[in-house]
């Protein structure tokens, strides 16, 4: 491994934090970001030669800040401003606050004024310290489209008037709701991804796990960040059984348990058990109550639905959605047969949201196979297979028909 690929996990873990620290400085989202960047290039230079500075955090800070002077006095010279810049003095080396500004960061980045396309493209380019590029691929659009939606999202942020503080209290909940929001649509998309031909992004889903235990260690004590973190760690868990070896999907119901990751298993169970008993349930505390029922139970026979059912019909009295609705529904067949199932799938499409998509039809099949009516089920999963945009789940679904 090269110097600088050995580097890249400490420069990707401190970037957002120097960035944090200029903007929370000067301002300037743009600016501030080009000048980071500038330093880790320099970064990526000089320490293969010179070694890690004993302090890269302060490294970094004192060098982007430099970069950021030399711009600001390269504009003020073209605007006759050059002393008010050059009065700027270079910050030291150690940040002055010794704060973390990760939180004010994520909320800005989680600001109301954007769409959730663009809360998720900023937050992995600014947060997670991801490329352009790679954000670009994650989600299988051109590397035009993710730089103009960051471009418009930096936009929008300054004309709204956003700045780099936590929000006033009334504010700060419905910030980090949206957060969380963010950081469960990263998950999702890596541990599933809705479209392409592979199963999974993991980059994502790792990425999305590594923010929320920032955000845990920020804010300790809010039940939904620690539940949000123990979902993803429950589910995570199951990653190395979702896919055989060529790729193709295995439910839930097939896959070996042993290949479970058991550390995941219990530290998301754990931090599950205390955030339980001390915080305000919420959605999802809920979602992760239901995954460790799910992971704790030695065989697919052993799984305990009426706890499950209990668990969704709690979750859809305080945070209904579509996709409760479904999952709800087959937790009701687990439980009262198929049959009873079918009519609450029935009574379910009534939702717009449901209307056209591939899952309903997957679970009808399902379900259908359940009742054995096979011929019926081959005839739903080919159609949910004709609907869906991943290509794992497409082959799935049409094996599922053909058996």
């Amino acid at each position: 491994m090269s110097e600088p690929v050995a580097f890249e996990g400490l420069l990707r873990e401190l970037a957002p934090r120097v960035l944090a620290v200029l903007v929370r400085r000067y301002g300037g989202f743009d600016t501030c970001e080009d000048a980071v960047q500038e330093a880790l290039l320099s970064a990526v230079r000089q320490w293969p030669a010179e070694g890690v500075p004993a302090n890269p955090m302060g490294w970094l800070v004192t060098t982007a800040s430099r970069r950021l002077i030399e711009l600001w006095r390269n504009e003020s010279a073209r605007r006759r401003r050059e002393e008010v810049v050059a009065a700027r003095a270079v910050p030291e080396p150690e940040p002055a606050s010794g704060v973390d500004d990760t939180l004010p960061l994520l909320m800005l980045c989680a600001h109301p004024s954007l769409t959730p396309a663009s809360q998720v493209a900023l937050t992995l380019r600014a947060v997670g310290g991801l490329t352009t590029a790679e954000i670009a691929r994650a989600f299988l659009v051109p590397e035009a489209t993710i730089a103009q939606r960051i471009s418009r999202a930096k936009q929008r942020i300054k004309a709204s008037g956003g700045e780099f503080r936590l929000p006033p209290e009334a504010e700060r909940s419905e910030r980090l709701g949206a957060v969380l929001h963010v950081l469960y649509l990263v998950f999702n998309e890596g541990y599933t991804a809705s479209s392409g031909e592979t199963l999974q992004r993991v980059e994502l889903s790792e990425e999305a796990i590594r923010l929320a235990r920032q955000l845990h260690e920020l804010v300790p004590g809010d039940g939904e960040v620690a539940g949000l973190l123990a979902l993803m760690l429950l589910t995570d868990a199951r990653r190395p059984a979702r896919a055989r070896d060529d790729g193709t999907l295995v439910p839930l119901a097939e896959q070996d348990r042993s290949r479970w990751n058991a550390a995941l298993i219990a530290e998301g169970t754990e931090l599950l058990t205390r955030t339980l008993e001390r915080a305000p349930i919420g959605p999802y505390q809920l979602q992760a109550a239901i995954a460790a029922v799910h992971d704790e139970a030695a065989s697919v026979e052993d799984t305990d639905w009426r706890q499950i059912l209990t668990l969704y019909d709690l979750l859809e009295s305080i945070a209904p959605g579509p996709m409760v609705t479904l999952n709800r529904v087959v937790a009701v067949a687990m439980v009262h047969g198929p049959e009873r199932g079918l009519r609450e799938l029935a009574d379910a499409e009534g939702d717009r949201a449901l209307a056209g998509h591939h899952r309903v039809d997957a679970v009808r099949a399902h379900l259908l196979e359940l009742a054995g009516d096979t011929d019926a089920a081959r005839d739903h999963y080919r159609r949910a297979a004709r609907r869906t945009l991943s290509l794992p789940e497409r082959r799935y679904l049409e094996a599922r028909a053909s058996r």
